[in-house]
């Protein structure tokens, strides 16, 4: 059963290894949308994402027969980045499948974390087929980046944070691709702020949630088109069920509000977060959201951005 006590023995379990990620204000925001907004800045968290909360927490809860033959998983990169420093850091194995197209930044840090890595084809068909495959060959554990029983409740420690350090909300806005936030907080806020409405946040190029939710069927073929490229995944069928029990809304954000977003948050706060996190922003600076008067919490995923062509421009202007 996934259920708000796993999130609780998470919280026990990964509180020595995770950072208590801060929860900062904006006067900007709150004007704009006539709302008390707070945001939890998992982009300070360890590899710079949510993710390594539901690694650690994974890793944590081996088995001593599961530890000698490592743990594996496919992911663009904040996963595999998130299982990579967990699994060094109980001195254990990872291997990770990664996509082609997955950022230069993210592979760089997933091997200097330890992993090793196998790419393949940016399909998800190829993704799961290779790691099929390898754990095949090496014996290793699978830990889904969204679906595992585990990873599902390290991430909704994030919000149990969000709801101690800032108090009630009216309305939690999370990010949602694979879905392993997005139903965490939703667990999180089950026991920890019961009368919250809780909100998925999605890119208009991969909303398989929003379509799957509302026919009632999870959707797994499809080719995602989204800056976002850490809400390219399908959901599980664990998180698809999760979703669909608590009848949580989805609100779908177009490719160009992304962007708005995220420069928004990069002037204004001075923070930097990922075309991810900034799905979440999104709709409080577009207006599809009614928050006149409310408590709102936002869970910044992460702050895993490339960079390197802008720092490129700028070497280009010194020349």
């Amino acid at each position: 059963m996934i259920g708000p006590d796993l999130v609780l023995q998470a919280r026990t379990r990964i509180a020595p290894h995770v950072h208590r990620t801060p929860v900062l204000t904006c006067q900007a925001v709150d004007a704009l949308t006539g709302a008390r907004v707070v945001f939890k800045c998992e982009n300070f968290q360890r590899t710079g994402s949510f993710k390594f909360r539901g690694a650690c927490n994974a890793v944590a809860a081996l088995c001593e027969r599961e530890r000698p033959r490592g743990v594996l998983a496919h992911s663009s990169g904040n996963h595999a980045q998130a299982l990579a420093l967990a699994a060094r850091m109980h001195g254990i194995r990872a291997h990770v499948v990664m996509p082609e197209d997955a950022p230069a930044t993210k592979r760089e840090a997933t091997a200097a974390y330890g992993a090793a890595i196998t790419l393949c084809a940016p399909t998800h068909r190829a993704r799961e087929a290779t790691a099929n495959a390898l754990q095949e060959k090496t014996g290793a554990t699978f830990v889904s980046a969204h679906n595992d029983p585990q990873v599902i409740a390290g991430q909704g420690t994030a919000c149990l944070e969000l709801i101690e350090d800032a108090g009630p909300c009216d309305l939690l806005l999370a990010p949602v691709g694979g879905g392993g936030l997005l139903a965490g907080t939703l667990l999180a806020a089950e026991h920890a702020a019961p009368t919250a409405q809780v909100i998925g946040c999605e890119p208009a190029g991969a909303d398989d949630a929003a379509r799957g939710l509302a026919r009632g069927e999870r959707i797994t073929e499809f080719v995602p088109n989204t800056i976002a490229d850490g809400l390219r995944t399908p959901l599980g069928d664990n998180t698809f069920a999760i979703l669909h029990e608590h009848g949580v809304p989805i609100v779908v954000v177009a490719e160009q509000d992304i962007v708005r977003a995220m420069r928004f948050v990069w002037e204004r706060m001075k923070i930097v977060i990922e075309p991810s996190s900034a799905v979440a922003v999104a709709p409080l600076l577009t207006g599809q959201l009614d928050t006149e008067g409310q408590r709102v919490g936002v869970i910044l995923s992460g702050g895993n951005v490339d960079l390197s062509h802008v720092f490129a421009s700028l070497q280009r202007r010194l020349s």
